[in-house]
């Protein structure tokens, strides 16, 4: 008879919640092809997508904070070059594009907080987005099923590292002490700003396993009789 793979929670310290970023740990960072039909959506010729990139992240931080427009933003990245005609068409695409190369997710990132959450351990995410891509992320299954609560820039006006973008985590995680809260992020000026207000940091570079070591995970148990079948 096969036995019921049942989880328990493995052996963990007092963590009382996680607050995660979401692009470079959950989110995969975009390719270079993304980043050059991007460049192509707003008529920059393929040889000048690093100037394009420069642009797009010079104003990116106002985006994210809400301080800007959606179509200022991308107004303003369209090419010197393109025809006044093509100005407004083009406006949708760069939006669709943009939520398309942010929305790429990391299998082995999202496994390890599946256990997480299954383990009963809130998990908040923070995360510098404008408003279409944080409409877009509340949308993903993951994320209704994962998150206690989201928390984006667009949404409070405070880009990470301010510390009201921290203040406001906490209170979506419902109030978890500082020292008892978790924060995962790629950035090391994120991490150094959560560990000034006493939360626990891991800057996080890539390796799963590593993240996993430091969150309540699930094991199976063996032994334990599966039902009969009806």
């Amino acid at each position: 008879m096969p036995t019921n793979h049942t989880l328990a929670p493995l052996p963990h310290d007092d963590l009382e919640a996680v607050i995660i970023d979401y692009n470079g740990v959950i989110g995969r960072q975009p390719t270079p092809q993304m980043w050059a039909r991007l460049a192509a959506l707003a008529g920059w010729p393929v040889q000048h997508t690093d100037a394009f990139m420069r642009a797009f992240w010079g104003n990116r931080e106002a985006y994210d904070a809400g301080e800007i427009s959606d179509r200022t933003f991308w107004q303003d990245l369209l090419h010197a070059g393109t025809e006044t005609h093509r100005r407004r068409e083009p406006l949708s695409a760069l939006r669709k594009a943009d939520i398309e190369m942010w929305t790429h997710t990391d299998p082995a990132v999202l496994e390890v907080l599946h256990t997480t959450h299954a383990a009963g351990l809130p998990i908040a995410l923070l995360s510098n987005a404008p408003h279409p891509l944080a409409a877009a992320l509340d949308d993903t299954p993951w994320c209704a099923t994962l998150m206690y609560r989201t928390v984006y820039s667009c949404r409070i006006g405070a880009n990470k590292p301010a510390v009201r973008a921290f203040e406001a985590a906490l209170a979506a995680a419902g109030y978890p002490t500082p020292g008892r809260t978790l924060f995962i992020d790629d950035r090391a000026d994120n991490i150094q700003a959560a560990a000034n207000l006493g939360l626990r940091t891991l800057h996080y570079q890539g390796d799963a396993a590593e993240m996993a070591r430091h969150l309540p995970q699930l094991q199976p148990t063996m032994g334990l009789a599966a039902p009969s079948a009806a």
